[in-house]
């Protein structure tokens, strides 16, 4: 039985000009990271407004388009020349030494973004949720997404493009009838969702092989493209022929993401470490956390708890990460 009583669904949101650098080391969508400070942003713009509490936050993607070049295997991002700003870096003929150049992946893309809400404003009848709705959606497209710009909606759209602050009902066939209705409406589209099991499962056949294989290894496999070289047989077992090179291909599609951040050392005093953001906050110097995630149809999601995302925190242990329960769901 799910937790979770209300859904808010902002749908087919038109973002152009989005981070595309995930990461250090991942490209290609902005990180589940960028939406939960979205709906942390929201959720601030809101208080006093409207009685709404954000627990978690999905995403599906209907299309997207990286700002990139081709040239074979090799991408390269379309980078913009910007002015020195600080004019102390500026000689006197206009020149300067500083790069003007800072790659900047951009990518613009349409999404549909799904909120785990509780509070009075879930309650009311349909008229008077849909109306919270949209005052909700009005508000999110003056904010930005992932450092993107949130472009207006198109006139004239369907039932599939309105807001919903759908209240889900208790009981459990009614819930999943009502929730099926809801996935119809991120079609065609993919959910990101996190495959931690998969990363697992890797790991442990390439033990069976290399005891010495660490989860990196695994998570590096996952991350490139495997030639092989595959031996067509007959009915009898019998090779036929010349070999032949393949990609090995991987169940689902599948992608390295990054989950949060991971400590490096100790929590500093706000104050403690020169020019921090702020005074008043501690600090702690950290480095990215991966894992794996897969993007599938949303009519795979069997309950709302495949498709969100929530903060997952140790503390004690200085990791400060996303997790979702896609792969438990699945299964359960």
């Amino acid at each position: 039985m799910s937790d979770i009583d209300s859904l808010l669904v902002l749908p087919h949101l038109r973002v152009q000009n989005a981070n595309a650098i995930s990461a250090p080391l991942t490209w290609g969508f902005p990180a589940m990271s960028a939406f939960v400070g979205l709906m942390h942003a929201l959720e601030r713009r809101l208080h006093g407004e409207l009685d709404l509490l954000f627990h978690g936050v999905g995403v599906i993607c209907h299309a997207h388009d990286v700002q990139i070049s081709r040239s074979g295997y090799t991408r390269r991002f379309h980078l913009t020349r910007n002015p020195v700003q600080d004019r102390k870096y500026v000689k006197k003929d206009g020149s300067t030494d500083v790069p003007a150049i800072a790659e900047e992946g951009r990518m613009h893309m349409e999404i549909t973004v799904v909120f785990d809400v509780t509070g009075e404003a879930c309650s009311g009848d349909d008229a008077e949720r849909a109306e919270r709705a949209h005052r909700v959606d009005e508000i999110v497209h003056g904010m930005r997404i992932a450092g993107g710009s949130v472009l207006p909606r198109r006139p004239n759209q369907d039932r599939n493009h309105e807001p919903i602050l759908a209240t889900l009902p208790d009981d459990e066939k009614e819930r999943g009838q009502h929730f099926r209705d809801l996935r119809r409406r991120w079609l065609p589209g993919f959910a990101l969702v996190l495959r931690e099991d998969r990363l697992e499962q890797r790991h442990v056949d390439l033990r069976a092989t290399n005891e010495t294989a660490t989860r990196l290894d695994a998570w590096l496999d996952f991350s490139r493209l495997h030639h092989q070289s595959v031996q067509p047989v007959d009915d009898a077992g019998e090779p036929v022929g010349k070999p032949a090179w393949e990609i090995r291909r991987s169940p689902g599609w599948t992608v390295p993401i990054p989950v949060g951040y991971g400590a490096l050392g100790d929590e500093y005093e706000p104050g403690q470490v020169a020019r921090a953001r702020d005074d008043h906050t501690p600090f702690r110097f950290v480095e990215s956390l991966y894992s794996i995630g897969e993007w599938v149809g949303p009519h795979r999601l069997r309950r709302p708890e495949s498709l969100l995302w929530y903060i997952d925190n140790d503390l004690d242990q200085g990791i400060y990460r996303l997790n979702n329960d896609y792969a438990q769901s699945a299964t359960s």
